[in-house]
């Protein structure tokens, strides 16, 4: 299979180790509380965007898309910028029913949104084969969430302390902070969102 890949695909693949590196990361957190830890796994969260803009660049100067390197590149953004932020913002602190919820919720948003784009992605770029635009907010644009998670943590104010508190509603404890991670899933999901593609 190996024979197979392109060079941008090495690129892809280690996109989707530096995602899966920052979910050991955000467990370690867990087990021993140190902001160093959130640190390592936004540097991994980053390090993951950089080689997925690094992927495309060199598909694109190589001439080198195959439909196997477009399939590589959503499973390693899923896990880099769908479930290693999930994880993360679940590390620092929004453990409750009802930011499990929302997390997953941003999480399958993810998921959904990279499905649509292989799926629509011939159809888009038919007439200059090129995609112009994304069909809502592109995933990595959760690299965003992740910087300020590592924000609050050298600020101190993760785990019991993350900004806006906590209610309770009933069994379903929601920080409100969580609540960023549903807009930005509801923006990746948006059918009218129209990104200029560069």
């Amino acid at each position: 299979m190996i024979r197979d890949f392109h060079l941008a695909d090495f690129f892809t693949l280690a996109n989707g180790c530096c995602g899966t590196a920052a979910i050991f990361v955000a467990m370690d957190h867990v087990r021993a509380a140190r902001a160093d830890k959130v640190y390592a796994a936004g540097l991994l969260v980053v390090a993951a965007l950089l080689f997925d803009v690094m992927d495309g660049r060199i598909a694109r100067w190589r001439h080198d898309t195959s439909p196997l390197g477009r399939e590589l590149d959503s499973l390693a953004d899923v896990i880099s910028f769908g479930v290693a932020p999930a994880c993360l913002a679940y590390a620092v602190g929004m453990t409750g029913v009802g930011d499990a919820l929302a997390l997953l919720y941003f999480a399958a948003c993810g998921i959904s949104r990279l499905a649509r784009y292989n799926i629509t992605a011939d159809a888009l770029s038919a007439a200059t084969s090129k995609v112009s635009y994304f069909e809502g907010m592109p995933i990595p644009s959760s690299t965003v969430l992740v910087l300020l998670l590592v924000v609050l943590a050298w600020l101190g104010r993760i785990g019991p302390n993350l900004p806006l508190g906590l209610l309770e509603l009933g069994p379903f404890d929601l920080h409100p902070l969580v609540l960023l991670f549903v807009l930005s899933g509801s923006l990746m999901i948006s059918k009218t969102l129209r990104i200029p593609k560069p």
